[in-house]
């Protein structure tokens, strides 16, 4: 995974970049009816129902449009949130709170949807083994918010992009000649490169299984597109030789068989490409 310098330099990108697209040069309606010397104070209600995510990214906006505001926080990332409650209030100029609010509201609403639904499924795997990872299918420019949010809401982040992890899918298969083929060159790039990168290799038979099985060096098998009854068998080849994780369109009424097959990963898009954001306000006081 990313070092959290990495992933910092991500966020910092983010808001430079929002910014940029939203304020370009000047927010004329604030500029031409509020004046520079105006002070406010806003709150972020909250109107409807979850788990809060972005309070801390928020925090992060603020200072950057002006590190003068000042924050009172009421509830955390990760509370359960309902109609009506107060995530923070914030203070200073009235220009610089309009400036930043819909970059937090936007962060805001769909982290609390992320997050939400993450923990919606954490939720529904209790009592198994099993955790909950996030994919690459992320929206393109923000994928460190929405993959802060899974963890917020209980889940785990997997690879953060091509970079920090190998994952030979089915096309990689393919064009390298077949699983083993894929696997050896892959081995043999990381020791040329001098990269330690962990590898896991996609499956999509119990062939493929017993063929990965006899290629040392997989950190986990990701078992692709099988029934609960193939799946079972999966995990009974693979014992402890390495890590195991099912995906292929599960959902909540899936997730928890998937589990019980003994998995020790399941990973969803559909906690980041398939959410509806949270209501929030930002209010002035």
């Amino acid at each position: 995974m990313i070092s959290k310098a990495q992933f910092n330099k991500e966020l910092d990108l983010i808001i430079a970049n929002a910014i940029r697209e939203d304020v370009g040069d000047g927010d004329h309606s604030s500029l031409s009816c509020i004046p520079k010397s105006a002070m406010g104070k806003a709150k972020l209600l909250v109107k409807d129902e979850g788990v809060i995510a972005g309070v801390e990214f928020a925090k992060q906006v603020f200072n950057y449009v002006d590190d003068s505001l000042q924050i009172e926080t009421l509830i955390n990332d990760g509370d359960t949130v309902k109609y009506g409650d107060i995530a923070f209030y914030v203070s200073g100029a009235s220009q610089s709170i309009l400036k930043a609010e819909r970059l937090v509201l936007n962060a805001m609403q769909r982290m609390s949807a992320i997050a939400t639904k993450t923990r919606f499924f954490v939720d529904l795997l209790d009592g198994t083994n099993t955790k909950v990872l996030d994919t690459r299918k992320t929206t393109p420019g923000i994928r460190a918010l929405e993959k802060w949010a899974v963890k917020i809401g209980g889940g785990e982040n997997h690879r953060f992009a091509l970079y920090d992890m190998i994952m030979l899918k089915d096309n990689h298969i393919d064009f390298a000649g077949g699983v083993t083929q894929a696997i050896e060159k892959t081995k043999a790039y990381l020791k040329k490169e001098n990269r330690d990168l962990k590898i896991i290799v996609e499956a999509r038979s119990l062939d493929e299984i017993q063929e990965i099985l006899k290629t040392k060096g997989v950190y986990r098998i990701l078992i692709d597109n099988f029934n609960y009854e193939d799946t079972r068998k999966a995990v009974a080849l693979i014992g402890d030789t390495c890590l195991t994780e099912s995906s292929g369109g599960i959902n909540e009424t899936t997730i928890r068989k998937y589990a019980e097959c003994g998995v020790n990963f399941i990973s969803s898009g559909a906690l980041t490409h398939s959410v509806y954001n949270m209501d929030l306000s930002l209010k002035a006081v």
